[in-house]
């Protein structure tokens, strides 16, 4: 019997274990026998999807993310190490091994100093959208990315491996993807999976991986539009009304503010069905080469944000996650060459703190609305300026003059100083620094435990020279940034602290045993130990540490 034979009839078996039996039998202390170098790496990206969430509902989970859990390698304390926790950041560390600092993406966004103007993190302006409308976040492109992934390793050493990545979010596909994907795609509403087209490509040859597929999606939506509602008793228990400023929010579904495919677990179910149309039509892992496979699902997010992760919607968002995961896992299972799987998030996420209150989190607080104007009163009146002179922006402030453009030195220098020492006065900022202080401040030790950062070596992480804000700030834990609307957005992430930094770290084998570590590692660890199970070398640049796995390959000597 072949070994990978033997791993699906393990595989096979487990299936039919009834839980009770699965859960009375203890762990073995190490994985399976170590395969032979996978036809195949997938990666997943839940987006917000905290280390919180993936415990909260571990022990109800039945389908994919039960069979990650099980059977995978578990490394529940997970960290994106950096202070700024956003989607593009947090990304661009998984596949390259290094820190938002290295990859040069410090937020989702960030302002050109010398326009006043916002700059989108994967901003193209030389490119153009392969559906014809500048939607989304208009031309994108990976050129802002300052590093390499995995994918990116592995086509210079075998020019006939294939990377398709795919995702509700153009961040979450190009970042996984990096420089040289052949495929990298992205959901946009009212046409389907969309992609960029360079100078001297055409759109029609850049979509044809997913033409079929998204007429087929098409013409099924337009057949049959989706509904949201409940599959699960125990989510429908979880209704109420919640009093958001002086609005009501009805947490319920159908959503009381109505259907939007954008935010309903529809939007990752389409996703994966992409990743499994990719699978099949580009032959990944069944060419004798492995192959590069990203998917990043951003219905976590989308729902987190607009109805909070403690509602009835997450509830049914991680019950129909579990169930489109596993028909996933299923067909990756059935690749001949073999596949190696990471599951992991782009960063964690809370719940918005109204409802957080009423549960006992007393210090749950939305931000001080007026604090903007009070410190720009403050240093309008101190340097005599007839303007305000700092602007929210890149995730921070900049300390701006007319028309939103940055301050020559040494007038910006000493009004961020200023800015810097009124901030650190008021009772709900926890740190305060200019850009100059925390670039200048060292960067953690290799290998220092995330858990143990601070504040200040958490934000070094995150500073790029150019691009991170003039000064940033790290309001008190439990402190949410967005005013909060019945109708918009109620809760959100970007925050130094662990429960938007904890993300689950899960490797998979199909018929590998499971096995818990408790010991915290990085999302910049996921790259480095990729590549040595499918034996290609890494940058001398790449900050992660290699994590012997049991899964073939073997780690650099140190």
């Amino acid at each position: 019997m072949s070994r990978l034979s033997a791993r699906l009839l393990l595989t096979l078996a487990t299936c039919l274990i009834a839980p009770a039996a699965i859960a009375q039998t203890p762990s073995p202390a190490a994985p399976g026998p170590a395969p032979e170098r996978p036809s195949l790496v997938v990666t997943i990206v839940v987006d917000q999807f905290s280390s919180n969430l993936f415990n909260q509902y571990r022990d109800r989970f039945t389908g994919g993310l039960h069979t990650l859990a099980s059977q995978g390698l578990v490394y529940a304390n997970g960290f994106q190490q950096h202070a700024m926790t956003e989607t593009c950041p947090g990304h661009a560390t998984v596949l390259t091994g290094v820190n938002p600092s290295s990859a040069g993406i410090p937020a989702n966004d960030w302002i050109d100093r010398a326009t006043g103007q916002e700059v989108y993190c994967l901003a193209a302006p030389e490119n153009t959208l392969a559906h014809g409308r500048n939607t989304d976040n208009g031309p994108v492109g990976p050129g802002n990315l300052r590093a390499t992934t995995l994918g990116d390793w592995l086509k210079a050493r075998e020019p006939g491996t294939r990377i398709f990545t795919v995702s509700g979010k153009d961040r979450g596909a190009i970042n996984l993807a990096g420089h040289h994907g052949d495929g990298v795609f992205w959901m946009t509403d009212g046409f389907g999976f969309t992609t960029w087209v360079e100078p001297g490509q055409t759109a029609e040859a850049r979509l044809a991986p997913v033409a079929a597929l998204n007429a087929r999606i098409n013409a099924r939506l337009a057949a049959s539009p989706p509904t949201w509602t409940y599959t699960r008793p125990e989510c429908r228990a979880l209704e109420g009304d919640w009093t958001i400023g002086t609005q009501t929010f009805h947490a319920t579904l159908p959503p009381a503010r109505g259907f939007k495919l954008d935010t309903s677990p529809v939007l990752d179910e389409l996703t994966l069905e992409a990743a499994i149309d990719l699978l099949d039509t580009q032959s990944l892992g069944r060419r004798g080469v492995t192959d590069v496979l990203g998917v990043s699902l951003s219905g976590t997010d989308r729902i987190g944000h607009a109805f909070g992760t403690q509602g009835p919607e997450m509830c049914e968002q991680m019950y129909r996650l579990d169930v489109a995961l596993g028909v996933f896992l299923d067909r990756l299972s059935q690749v001949p060459g073999g596949v190696v799987v990471v599951l992991t998030a782009d960063h964690g996420g809370s719940d918005f703190p109204e409802r957080m209150q009423e549960r006992g989190y007393e210090d749950a607080v939305r931000g001080d609305p007026a604090l903007l104007g009070r410190i720009n009163t403050a240093l309008q009146a101190r340097f005599d300026l007839t303007t305000p002179p700092l602007s929210y922006g890149g995730s921070g402030l900049m300390v701006v003059g007319e028309g939103n453009i940055e301050l020559a030195d040494p007038r910006r220098d000493e009004i961020a100083a200023a800015a810097v020492e009124l901030l650190r006065g008021e009772a709900n900022i926890a740190g305060a620094w200019t850009i100059e202080e925390v670039l200048a401040s060292p960067l953690p030790r290799p290998g220092q435990s995330p858990q143990e950062l601070t504040l200040m070596e958490r934000h070094r992480l995150s500073a790029v020279a150019g691009r991170s804000p003039d000064i940033v700030v790290s309001q008190w834990p439990n402190t949410t940034t967005v005013p909060g609307s019945a109708t918009g957005t109620l809760s959100t992430h970007g925050t130094a602290w662990d429960y938007d930094r904890g993300v689950p770290i899960v490797f998979w084998s199909p018929g590998m045993q499971g096995q818990e570590r408790f010991f915290p590692i990085r999302t910049i660890d996921i790259a480095p130990t990729l590549a040595a199970i499918v034996g290609v070398d890494t940058p001398a640049t790449v900050e992660g540490r290699c994590m012997d796995l049991g899964l073939g390959g073997a780690c650099p000597a140190k």
